[in-house]
């Protein structure tokens, strides 16, 4: 899953930025609106977002994920605790609010129940045939045996459940799972799609010929597809 994080805090900026990482998110930290704004659309699932910014309130950024054409989620996180406060803030389209201090476990909750909401999920664990994720977890079982992942790997196999249906292009797999500073190898795809066939099937991931790859277990897909 694909993170913004828009807060200009230094040493809490590098310490969210880390602890996500560690919980397999993709995650571009920016310190200014300015930035942000030029990170957009970004194929990002959630927005992680300070208020007071050195170039602005952080809630005049709404309107802009608003207009795109898949809204990320957006959590807010800010040190104005007042009610007056929360209420401005979940009124102007933000979809959560945490008053910091907080802990940064609670923030991968938030997120995680915020992308469920995005997704359409009520239940927490995703089931599909012989497959269940927890996400709490991050624990991938296949006939009720758990399957080694590398964070890569479950974040790859996360893209393409989330999105059941779709066909993502090579483009939008890489976006999600490796943030702007990270460069991706020319094949790196391919090669993480080759070892989740191995561990799941080589049905569970299809091949779309001139479009990208889509979960196997989904619905129609173009008429050019080849499931090698």
């Amino acid at each position: 899953m694909r993170i913004l994080l828009v807060e200009d805090d230094p040493a809490l900026g590098l310490a969210v930025q880390d602890y996500l990482v560690r919980e397999s998110y993709a995650v571009d930290w920016v310190q200014r609106l300015g930035a942000a704004r030029a990170c957009l659309p970004g194929d990002y699932v959630c927005v992680v977002l300070d208020l007071g910014l050195p170039d602005g309130d952080g809630l005049s950024l709404l309107p802009a994920l608003r207009a795109l054409p898949e809204p990320p989620a957006v959590l807010v996180l800010t040190a104005r605790d007042r009610l007056s406060d929360r209420i401005r803030g979940l009124d102007a389209g933000a979809d959560d609010y945490l008053v910091k201090p907080f802990d940064l476990p609670e923030v991968t909750a938030r997120l995680r129940a915020l992308a469920r909401r995005r997704a359409g999920r009520r239940a927490p664990d995703i089931e599909i045939g012989r497959l269940r994720i927890d996400p709490a977890r991050r624990v991938v079982l296949l006939d009720g045996t758990i399957v080694e992942m590398s964070a890569h790997e479950y974040s790859l196999l996360m893209a393409l459940v989330e999105h059941p249906g779709n066909v993502l292009s090579r483009r939008q797999l890489e976006d999600a799972i490796y943030t702007m500073d990270e460069g991706a190898a020319s094949n790196v795809i391919e090669v993480y799609v080759s070892r989740l066939r191995r561990k799941l099937g080589k049905d569970a991931i299809r091949t779309v010929r001139g479009y990208g790859y889509q979960w196997g277990c989904a619905g129609r897909i173009p008429d050019q597809d080849d499931d090698a």
